[in-house]
């Protein structure tokens, strides 16, 4: 799990059980307008006291509660006075904890299920229909609530499919609220943060720059600070949110590594300077990045050195400002990077991940590492990101752009990264765009990485002759948060247009590929 990132507010903690949609919780929390973190279940009692939560939500998970090996939850948290839900598998871990009885009843409830509301609901489903739509995905039932809870819900095979304390503040449910599927999910949510838990919605995109202003003042005082500006959503609204606290100690730096979409450059020099006012230092290193990039194949590498790359950039930069701090008795020493939270936990940031892969601002920094760094979205999702860019006066071209990765066209070159082979793939991801965008489906579609398989080569017929090209891949995907995603059913005549074109304007590509996997179990990024 990520670890806790100081905001200012007291968190709502999403206990992992391992859960698919763990994190999903922990954003329909934040939708609710109160913080949250994910921690893992092996968090103690004593550490939960430290975090001064107010409120705890246990996630779901893949195992049995009875099974050896399954994930465990120190009980002692039940005793604390915090108020909790569990949600499925952690609906279950309660049960079990306080006294209630957890079995397999050897039916299974998986996908819509109705459920039927006992009793009024109680403060959790109070007010909700008498019957409604729920997603389950279960194999065991809580067979017997614990004494002194009140059974809210059952279904045609689950006895006790909700149940509640009032007095203690602890409530559970058997299916996944966090999910659209169950009809009045977030409801169930926010009855549980505001009327049980008492939590005033108060995290809001207003409140979130107010504190980061605060604490970046407070962090950097008199010094100088330079902002890794890629032009991308996340690097973007950082360096605003910083420029707003500290005005012209800022220096924003956008390294040109070569590895750009078509026209961004542009972009980030004219329209984003011209709403910001930010003072932009533009590095041009296409060659020194392609340079130590030269006969590297692996990803992890490649972001590696693609991370290594930049910092060194800022550094160089740095001294060349510091003759110009030190004449005005300045200090040049702060680094702002826009490391956002799916980030921190895809990167192994805190006990109980993997680490999926290395991001260029989190993973891959060297070891030498010459700044202090500001990292003001760290605790936030990008819907969140985006909600503050908008308040920030962003304009939306920049704030609503696709996610880019600071690597690049880097890691979306299967094989080695040369001049030669970024041309071809810039060529065909401008097509790409340009299209999405002229069918209207920018909106739609969270991402569409557009993959060079340079070391793969078919053979194809084109202008009467036979070719041996390299396939594009299309990867169109819609998430909330990019922490799991579903491929885009992209209309088959824009799909065609954009074949067409690829393979006609772009000699060296003879075929078009759709990538229709979600994630899990692929990820967004092919590398």
């Amino acid at each position: 799990m990520a670890e806790q990132t100081d905001t200012g507010h007291r968190p709502v903690l999403v206990v992992d059980f391992g859960a698919q949609y763990a994190q999903l919780i922990a954003r329909r929390v934040r939708e609710a307008g109160v913080y949250s973190e994910l921690v893992p279940h092996t968090i103690t009692a004593a550490e939960v006291e430290a975090k001064q939560p107010l409120g705890i939500v246990l996630s779901g998970g893949p195992s049995s509660v009875y099974e050896e090996g399954a994930p465990r939850f120190d009980a002692a948290v039940f005793e604390l006075g915090i108020p909790v839900l569990g949600i499925c598998y952690g609906f279950q871990v309660m049960a079990r904890a306080l006294g209630g009885e957890v079995g397999n009843t050897g039916d299974r409830e998986y996908g819509a299920t109705e459920a039927e509301v006992l009793g009024g609901g109680g403060a959790i489903l109070g007010g909700q229909p008498e019957t409604q739509n729920v997603w389950m995905s279960h194999g065991d039932a809580v067979q017997q609530a614990p004494a002194g809870f009140d059974v809210l819900a059952r279904t045609s095979v689950t006895p006790v499919a909700a149940f509640g304390s009032p007095e203690r503040k602890l409530y559970g449910v058997q299916w996944h609220p966090e999910v659209k599927h169950s009809d009045h999910g977030q409801r169930i949510l926010e009855n549980f943060l505001h009327h049980v838990a008492g939590i005033a919605p108060d995290w809001n995109a207003g409140n979130v720059i107010a504190e980061q202003v605060e604490r970046i003042r407070a962090q950097v005082g008199d010094a100088r600070v330079i902002s890794a500006l890629s032009g991308g959503v996340d690097s973007a609204v950082s360096t605003a949110l910083v420029h707003k606290a500290i005005g012209d100690q800022l220096t924003a730096v956008f390294v040109d590594h070569g590895l750009l979409r078509k026209g961004e450059r542009e972009q980030v020099e004219r329209d984003y300077v011209a709403s910001t006012g930010v003072h932009l230092i533009t590095v041009h290193a296409a060659d020194t990045f392609l340079g130590h990039l030269e006969g590297v194949t692996d990803p992890e590498e490649k972001r590696k050195i693609i991370g290594r790359e930049f910092i060194r950039s800022f550094e160089q930069v740095q001294r060349d400002l510091v003759a110009e701090a030190k004449a005005e008795g300045e200090q040049v020493k702060f680094l702002v990077q826009g490391t956002l939270y799916p980030d921190v936990v895809e990167s192994g940031g805190g006990s109980g991940t993997a680490n999926i892969k290395s991001h260029h601002n989190v993973g891959g920094l060297p070891d030498d590492l010459d700044f202090e760094l500001i990292e003001p979205l760290r605790a936030l999702f990008k819907d969140e990101v985006r909600a503050i860019g908008r308040e920030l006066g962003i304009p939306e071209a920049i704030v609503g752009r696709q996610p880019f990765p600071g690597p690049g066209l880097g890691i979306r070159i299967v094989g080695e990264v040369t001049r030669e082979r970024l041309d071809v793939l810039r060529e065909a991801d401008a097509i790409a765009r340009e299209e999405l965008t002229a069918a209207g489906l920018d909106q739609q579609i969270w991402q569409c990485p557009v993959v060079l398989l340079a070391d793969v080569r078919s053979v194809g017929v084109q202008g009467d002759g036979r070719t041996y090209g390299h396939p594009i891949v299309l990867r169109p995907v819609s998430s909330e948060d990019a922490m799991t995603a579903d491929w885009t059913r992209v209309p088959y005549e824009v799909l065609a247009r954009i074949s067409n074109r690829i393979t006609n304007q772009v000699p060296e590509v003879n075929r078009v590929v759709l990538d229709v996997t979600s994630k899990p179990p692929g990820t967004i990024e092919w590398e």
